[in-house]
């Protein structure tokens, strides 16, 4: 793997460490693992899941044991959790198992974002978090968040407007430029804002790869509750997920049935 793509996998398996210490009561296995070795393996484990994510492959318990944990096979449960936890939360890497008897996984893009796969450059990876990051406070403040909320949120990731972040560079920029030029995001003037003042919305390609019930579950696991504890938002999900069902029915119906339902109700007019 590149150095800097090895350098931020560290440096965010690191984080995600801080967060969420382990415990000897966590660890499996007859011994408690010592903290250095198991951050070593957490590390190699998030370069070698990355570098498969790159290259749109599988992989599978038994590969990660022999290229990864060879020695330490009682504790691939514990580091897989934890490696798994990081890649979701740090990254937007969604490691899924297709094959449970077979222990075979994929690794997808959380949310269905493409962002990470169309642009390249060493810390992509986790400025695909940072965007999850600003869609799913749009969509917790009604579809439209003030640039002050947006910011408050980057804040609680150590992310400040005018300072240049070792990940993400000039914030200001990434998230009011690129990311707008990228389709994902809308930034305007606040309507009659004088000062002016600015928000922002999903951009067209967000509404085109997920959806609101997605974001929606993906706020839910992060804060360990479930979809419907946000009434509101869950209302407005499963609305348009039924909204894009009827869609999909409408467009899969054979082209004679579409015409036989939108004449069914007309009359000839009389003579």
């Amino acid at each position: 793997m590149a150095s800097g793509q090895s350098s931020q996998s560290s440096q965010g398996s690191s984080r995600a460490q801080e967060e969420h210490p382990s415990t000897s009561q966590e660890q499996d296995g007859p011994q408690s693992l010592p903290l250095v070795v198991l951050y070593e393996k957490i590390d190699e484990l998030v370069d070698f899941l990355v570098h498969k994510y790159r290259k749109k492959e599988l992989t599978t318990k038994a590969e990660i044991l022999h290229c990864v944990m060879k020695d330490y096979q009682e504790y691939f449960f514990l580091i897989f959790r934890k490696v798994s936890d990081c890649l979701y939360m740090v990254f937007g890497i969604d490691v899924k198992e297709v094959d449970p008897p077979g222990h075979i996984y994929v690794l997808v893009p959380v949310l269905g974002l493409t962002y990470n796969e169309r642009v390249a450059d060493d810390f992509i990876l986790a400025k695909t978090g940072l965007l999850i990051v600003i869609i799913t406070t749009i969509l917790k403040k009604g579809n439209c968040a003030s640039e002050k909320v947006v910011w408050l949120a980057l804040n609680r990731m150590q992310v400040y407007d005018g300072r240049e972040h070792f990940i993400y560079g000039d914030p200001r920029k990434f998230i009011t430029k690129d990311l707008v030029e990228e389709g994902y995001l809308v930034y305007r003037q606040v309507p009659n804002s004088d000062p002016a003042r600015y928000e922002f919305l999903w951009g067209p390609r967000t509404h085109a790869e997920t959806t609101k019930m997605k974001v929606l579950e993906h706020l839910a696991k992060v804060n360990k509750r479930d979809p419907w504890s946000y009434p509101l938002i869950y209302e407005e999900a499963f609305r348009e997920q039924q909204e894009l069902a009827q869609a999909r029915r409408v467009v899969r119906a054979p082209e004679g049935a579409r015409c036989r339902s939108g004449t069914r109700h007309v009359r000839k007019p009389r003579h």
